[in-house]
């Protein structure tokens, strides 16, 4: 590299900080879905209409190959399992298996709660019957995106997952290799080569068959039956395409490039803290690497780190704009509790603390997609091999919105059982709230029962 990197710095030092004023002044990547959103609809419409023959003009068109076996073979699940590099198959195996020991606990267990003598609520956690999850594939290759979805989905007991991936030029119209391979390892067998918005859409609406091959691969009318929820991450046309699905669909949520924010004091490595910084933004020029410190020195010596660090990692110049531009940043704070308001407003994809007494601090964080505390728990840790999900809330979204788990593939279902006894100690309740709503009928029905 010619210039050095360096993160532009906002100082907050001296100010009275609230957080609706800081959120707006924070570095932030723009992800543009309402543009997006023209752009795909277009795409969406055609896989509605035409199906199969959709989704391979729109592979055509946006990844320059025409894929034969939109659904993979399943020999070709097996081969890309088979050929797979041992080391690599070995990590995968190692980040399942730590994946299914986290999820397993997500999903609650089912209640009874006796409301009154003889009236039970029953509380059941449902899976969803039908999932399509997707596994991007731009500048890089997510095999650990199809072990966070899947894991996710079987560990909520979903009993049909499918995945979709986008078919490359150089795998003869096939996903990568890699993800295959990935899907084989978690039990997934129902996969499409199909990426971006035209995979959503197939998802959302279902696709009819094309050609011989397609109808080969058919389940009943369909190639690939419409789904209940879809997940998984994307670029801002992925994003879009899940935002115009939603009345079709459930979604996980929009997310869109990623982030890392790092809360670190003057007791902080700076090469640690660089290093990190770094590890999200090779991901994408877009990406938002964000400090917030109240040690100007260990801003300067990150600097410092970033500048060389930055210079030798392989995806130099993808680095240097991510972290050159607007949505990444140093923020200068006065203190450790500035800091946690900040980190509060930006409420970060992914936050590190790296801070004395960081679980102090991270239990004062209430938005965070996920939060890594101390300084041996680095984001890459979750990205792969942590046990936690990196499908994560992205721009913000984090306020309202979690990470991927098993809960978005359940729905919470209420059972009521009453006896007899039990309806008649609460029908003349009933019938009053029913009678000042204006709804007669309401209080009949309950009074019926005790006739």
């Amino acid at each position: 590299m010619t210039t050095p990197v360096a993160l532009s710095v906002l100082d907050l030092r001296g100010e009275e900080l609230d957080a609706a004023s800081v959120a707006a002044r924070l570095p932030r990547a723009e992800m543009k879905v309402e543009d997006a959103l023209e752009r795909v609809r277009p795409v969406l419409d055609d896989v509605r209409q035409r199906g199969a023959a959709a989704l391979r003009a729109a592979a055509e068109r946006f990844d320059g190959v025409r894929p034969l076996h939109l659904r993979v073979p399943a020999h070709e699940l097996e081969r890309a399992a088979r050929e797979l590099d041992p080391q690599v198959r070995a990590a995968l195996e190692v980040a399942i298996a730590n994946a299914r020991k986290a999820h397993a606990v997500q999903v609650p267990p089912a209640t009874s709660t006796e409301v009154v003598p003889g009236g039970f609520v029953h509380q059941r956690w449902v899976p969803v019957r039908r999932v399509g999850l997707y596994a991007p594939g731009g500048l890089a290759v997510y095999p650990s995106s199809v072990v966070m979805n899947a894991v996710a989905a079987q560990a909520a007991g979903v009993p049909q997952v499918a995945l979709a991936s986008p078919p490359q030029k150089e795998f003869g119209g096939l996903p990568h290799p890699t993800i295959l391979a990935a899907a084989h390892l978690t039990g997934v067998t129902e996969v499409y080569a199909a990426g971006g918005a035209q995979a959503i859409a197939m998802f959302a609406y279902g696709a009819r068959p094309e050609t011989a091959e397609d109808a080969a691969a058919c389940t009943g009318e369909w190639l690939c039956a419409p789904v209940d929820v879809v997940t998984g991450p994307g670029n801002a046309y992925v994003a879009a395409a899940k935002r115009a699905v939603r009345s079709e669909c459930g979604i996980d949520a929009e997310a869109g490039t990623t982030e890392i924010a790092v809360i670190a004091d003057a007791t902080a490595n700076p090469a640690y803290v660089a290093a990190d910084l770094i590890s999200q933004a090779e991901h994408d020029p877009a990406a938002a690497s964000v400090l917030i410190t109240d040690s100007p020195e260990l801003a300067d010596a990150v600097q410092r780190e970033i500048a060389a660090q930055a210079a030798l990692t392989k995806h130099t110049e993808r680095v240097a704009t991510a972290l050159t531009g607007p949505q990444s940043g140093i923020v200068l704070v006065d203190s450790i509790d500035a800091a946690v308001l900040v980190a509060n407003a930006y409420a970060a994809e992914h936050l590190e603390i790296q801070v004395d007494d960081a679980a102090a601090v991270a239990e004062r964080i209430y938005n965070a997609g996920a939060i890594f505390v101390g300084s041996y728990s680095p984001v890459p840790l979750g990205d792969y091999m942590a046990g936690s999900n990196h499908v994560l809330p992205t721009g913000g979204t984090a306020r309202y919105d979690a990470g991927l788990s098993a809960m978005a593939y359940l729905k919470p279902m209420q059972v009521v059982e009453y006896s007899r006894q039990a309806l008649a100690s609460l029908t003349p309740a009933l019938s009053a709230l029913a009678v000042a709503e204006d709804l007669p009928a309401h209080a009949h029905a309950a009074q019926v029962r005790g006739q």
